[in-house]
């Protein structure tokens, strides 16, 4: 048990900067405090003391903010971050090393028996205010957004958005290196620019990069065949773009600041 509630504490230190000490952890964090009751309320419910369950599970809740029904599994180092808002259902099922943020529900979409909540594997990331809805799963490592409405699964590593939640798919390690590169050689800054990003300008900006990118590869093969094929042809370097020619590009993109 002390194991489990270090490895908890811990879990605080490794995704919020904000925390300092343990004993600021422990006395402070209501998503901790959450945490630790609803082991206890577990615990009651599979020995089937319920009244006793729900009790200290209405509890918590008006302790922390927090409502956790005490049939709900939770695994290792499950983080709540705020706290205040969050609801899950009786049959939702948490694997290890989830983070909840204020404001999410894992709930039902029916009154019918059996499973009709939503399990969450290893490592997924729940945004503030996000719901997810229904006996589905969704997958590890996969990231949902800030009041994001989900019902139905959601792959391992994806990214959902919006309402109703849209699967956006994991992109692509390769080729967001290969954007970053051609970003950096025309003087863009590209930080940020990903495929799982909703925002439609950029991804544009993405697909045009990765246009970019394919035409030098294309062309750069194209000379070597002629230079294999005995052309003393000889491609001219490409003209240098100059980062100062893109600073009120640059300028207009940046998010004003305080």
């Amino acid at each position: 048990m002390f194991e489990r509630m270090r490895e908890d504490i811990q879990s605080v230190f490794h995704r919020d900067p904000a925390a300092r000490n343990a004993f600021e952890v422990v006395t402070c964090y209501p998503g901790l405090h959450a945490v630790w009751f609803h082991r206890v309320s577990h615990w009651l419910w599979c020995k089937n003391c319920k009244w006793l369950a729900r009790l200290n599970s209405n509890l918590a809740r008006w302790l922390t903010g927090v409502e956790i029904h005490p049939g709900a599994r939770i695994g290792r180092r499950f983080f709540i971050d705020h706290g205040m808002g969050i609801v899950i259902g009786e049959t939702a099922e948490i694997g290890d090393d989830v983070t909840l943020y204020h404001g999410v529900t894992l709930g039902g979409t029916s009154w019918n028996k059996g499973k009709r909540h939503p399990t969450l594997e290893d490592g997924v990331i729940v945004g503030a205010g996000a719901k997810i809805l229904g006996p589905f799963t969704v997958g590890a490592g996969a990231k949902i957004g800030s009041n994001a409405v989900v019902t139905r699964e959601v792959p391992p590593g994806a990214t959902a958005v919006g309402i109703p939640g849209r699967v956006i798919a994991k992109s692509d390690d390769a080729q967001e290196a290969k954007r970053k590169a051609m970003a950096e050689k025309i003087g863009f800054d590209a930080y940020g620019v990903t495929a799982d990003m909703p925002d439609p300008v950029a991804r544009a900006i993405g697909q045009l990069l990765d246009h970019v990118q394919a035409l030098e590869d294309r062309m750069e093969g194209m000379c070597q065949a002629l230079t294999a094929l005995g052309s003393d042809y000889s491609a001219k370097a490409m003209p240098e773009l100059r980062e100062l020619d893109f600073a009120e590009i640059k300028d207009e993109g940046e998010a004003p600041r305080s």
